[in-house]
C-alpha cells in the first residue's frame, strides 16, 4: 500500500546533511553542506539527482537556499550569492558583518537570517540595499521560506517553527517538528492533488553501535550523520490560543512486580496509579489491566487504577498494572504577556491548592523566599514573571541525577539539581509570587518517532510543571528542565507553554502512585513503593496520526 506523502519520511540517496530546501515544480531542491550537492529529490520516491555536478566545491558550506523564477538564492558563510538556474556559478549579493543562516525570495525582496545579528534582515534585490529587519523569534540558527502573506522559519535548537506576519515579522503562531534539529523548510504542492505539504529537512548525529573486528570485543559505540525531510502538520486554533503539530499513537505499558526487599505484613492494601490524562494534544484511546484486575476512579479530575489486595506478604509474587493506547501531539501555546495585563485575582480553591507547602518545598526557608524575590524583582505581569522564574532556576542549578529528592534549600545551595528537584525549585518560587503550579509526568517516550512497532524503554521517569492564568482559565505546561542548554543563556523557549508529542501527561496535580494499608499510606521510612516492588514501562510507537481537521 502506497504511504500518503503527510506521513512519508524522504531520505535522499547520498546526503549526508541536509539544510536549506526549495520547491521546484514537481520536485524539491536540497543543499547538502558537507558535500556541497544542490540535490533534486522525487519526494515519492526518493530519487536523487545532483544538480549541481561540475561546481560542487563551490556550495560546499551552504546553508540556505531559496528559487524566484530562473535564479537560485544560497548563503554561505557571511555572504548571501545567487546564481542563474543551470549554471550554478554563484555571484555574491550582500555580504553581512555575521554569518548569514538562511535565505528566502518573494519577488523583489531577499529575507536572511542571521543568528549572531539576531535578526531577519529584509533586503531589495534591484538596488541590493536593506529594507528593515525583524526580530529573529527564537534563539538558535534559524532558517525561512515564504508563502504568500507569511514568512516560516525554523529554529534548530527551538525545534520549532514559527509563522510570522511577512508585513511585520509579528510572530502569528509556533508550532514544535517531531525531529530535533530542524534544518531547512518549504513547501510543496503534490501536482496530481494540488495537496500542499510543509515539508522540514533535519541533519544532526547519532549514536550506534559499530562492529569492528579490528577490536576484541569487536563492538564499539561512534556516530553516524542523520538527515531526511518529513512534512510538519500544524492546525492553529486561535481561541484556544495553541498551535498542534505531528502526533502519535502510542502503547504504554506501566507495570508493577511486587518483589519485597525485606518482610512486610500488610493487611488490606490498596495500590493507587494514575491513568493517562485526556487534554487538548492528548486523547485517551483504550485502557487495560496488566495482570491483575483493577477498578478505577476519579480523583480531583483525574483517572486513577486502583488495586486490591487483602493480604501481602514477603513471598507474595505479583504483576499489575496497565496498558494504554493514547494518540499524542506536539502543543505549543501562543499568549503575549498584554493579554494578561488585567487578570482576575485567583480564585480562592486556587489559592488553598495550589499556593501551599504541600510537597517539602521549604517555602518557609530563607533561601527559597530570598529566591523568590529575586527572581522576579519588580515584574507584575504573570507571564513575564514566569519566564524570569523559569530563567532564575536555569541560572542557579546545572542539571545531575541523583538516586533522591531533596528539597528546593538544599537545591538553591548545592546549585545542581535533577529534574525533580527543578520541579520543586519552580513550584516553590512560583507559590511565593502567588502563581497557582501542580505537578505533571511521569514518564516521557523514548523521542524515537521513525522507530515504530518496536518496544521502547525511557532511561528514567520525569516530571514537569503546568501553572494556570486565571481569567483565561489555562492550565499552561512548562518543562522542569531540558531547556537549560546552555550557561547562563539565553535559553530556547520552545518547552515554555509548549509540550513535545513524547510527552505523556498522567495524574495532573494528584501522586502518580501511592499505596495505603488498612487505610493509611505506608511510612516512607519503613517501607517504600521501590522496596516493595519493580517498575516495567514500555513504549511502542504504532503508527503517525493524520492532519487535525480544521
Amino acid at each position: 500500500m502506497t504511504q500518503p506523502l503527510w506521513q512519508r519520511t524522504i531520505r535522499p540517496f547520498g546526503a549526508a546533511a541536509l539544510h536549506g530546501i526549495a520547491s521546484y515544480g514537481d520536485r524539491l531542491l536540497a543543499i547538502d553542506k558537507v558535500k556541497g550537492y544542490l540535490l533534486q529529490i522525487d519526494p515519492v520516491s526518493d530519487n536523487t539527482t545532483i544538480l549541481n555536478w561540475q561546481t560542487a566545491e563551490e556550495f560546499v558550506d551552504v546553508t540556505g537556499i531559496a528559487v524566484w523564477e530562473d535564479t537560485l538564492w544560497c548563503t554561505r558563510d557571511d555572504t548571501v550569492y545567487y546564481c542563474q538556474w543551470g549554471e550554478f556559478k554563484l555571484k555574491p549579493f550582500v555580504t553581512l558583518p555575521y554569518t548569514a543562516d538562511g535565505v528566502a525570495v518573494w519577488r523583489s525582496t531577499i529575507y536572511i537570517t542571521c543568528q549572531k545579528a539576531g535578526y531577519i534582515l529584509i533586503f531589495d534585490s534591484n538596488t541590493g540595499g536593506q529594507i528593515t529587519r525583524f526580530f529573529a523569534p527564537g534563539v538558535g540558527i534559524e532558517n525561512i521560506t515564504v508563502k504568500e502573506e507569511h514568512l516560516w522559519v525554523c529554529d534548530r535548537t527551538e525545534q520549532t517553527v514559527y509563522c510570522l506576519d511577512r508585513a511585520t515579522g509579528d510572530i502569528q503562531f509556533s508550532v514544535l517538528t517531531p525531529f530535533e534539529c530542524p534544518t531547512g523548510l518549504t513547501f510543496y504542492t503534490q501536482p496530481q492533488t494540488n495537496e500542499t505539504l510543509l515539508y522540514v529537512a533535519y541533519a544532526s548525529e547519532e549514536a550506534y553501535i559499530r562492529d569492528n573486528p579490528n577490536l576484541d570485543p569487536s563492538h564499539e559505540l561512534t556516530y553516524r550523520d542523520r538527515t531526511f525531510i518529513h512534512p510538519l502538520q500544524y492546525h492553529y486554533n486561535s481561541q484556544g490560543h495553541y498551535a498542534l503539530s505531528n502526533g502519535y499513537a502510542i502503547e504504554m505499558v506501566y507495570a508493577e512486580e511486587l518483589s519485597p526487599l525485606d518482610e512486610v505484613d500488610l493487611e488490606q492494601v490498596e495500590w493507587r496509579i494514575a491513568l493517562p490524562a485526556s487534554t487538548d494534544r492528548q486523547k485517551v484511546v483504550h485502557v487495560e489491566p496488566i495482570g491483575l484486575p483493577f477498578t478505577e476512579e476519579i480523583q480531583d479530575g483525574q483517572r486513577v487504577a486502583v488495586f486490591k489486595f487483602d493480604h501481602l506478604t514477603t513471598g507474595d509474587r505479583h504483576l499489575f498494572g496497565w496498558k494504554a493506547i493514547v494518540e499524542v501531539r506536539s502543543i505549543k501555546y501562543r499568549i503575549a504577556p498584554r493579554e494578561v495585563e488585567n487578570i482576575p485575582p485567583l480564585p480562592p480553591e486556587f489559592a488553598q491548592r495550589y499556593l501551599v507547602d504541600d510537597d517539602e518545598l521549604a517555602m518557609e526557608s530563607y533561601i527559597v523566599r530570598r529566591a523568590a524575590r529575586e527572581a522576579i524583582g519588580n515584574e507584575t505581569n504573570i507571564l513575564r514573571q514566569m519566564y524570569s522564574i523559569r530563567n532564575y532556576v536555569y541560572d542557579q542549578l546545572s542539571y545531575g541525577i541523583k538516586p533522591h529528592i531533596d528539597t528546593p534549600d538544599i537545591v538553591l545551595d548545592r546549585g545542581v539539581g535533577s529534574c525533580g528537584e527543578y520541579v520543586g525549585v519552580l513550584l516553590a518560587l512560583m507559590r511565593l509570587n502567588g502563581i497557582a503550579c501542580r505537578t505533571i509526568g511521569r514518564y516521557k517516550c523514548p523521542p524515537s518517532a521513525e522507530h515504530q512497532q518496536v518496544p521502547l524503554q525511557p532511561d528514567f521517569n520525569h516530571v514537569w510543571v503546568e501553572f494556570y492564568l486565571p481569567g483565561l482559565d489555562l492550565w499552561l505546561p512548562m518543562e522542569s528542565n531540558p531547556d537549560d542548554v546552555v550557561e547562563q543563556g539565553p535559553y530556547p523557549a520552545r518547552f515554555f507553554m509548549g509540550l513535545a508529542w513524547y510527552h505523556i501527561e498522567i495524574g495532573k496535580g494528584i501522586s502518580f502512585e501511592t499505596v495505603k494499608s488498612n487505610g493509611v499510606p505506608l511510612n516512607k521510612e519503613e517501607v517504600s513503593i521501590g522496596d516493595l516492588a519493580i517498575n516495567h514501562i514500555r513504549f511502542t510507537i504504532l503508527h503517525e496520526l493524520p492532519p487535525v481537521k480544521s
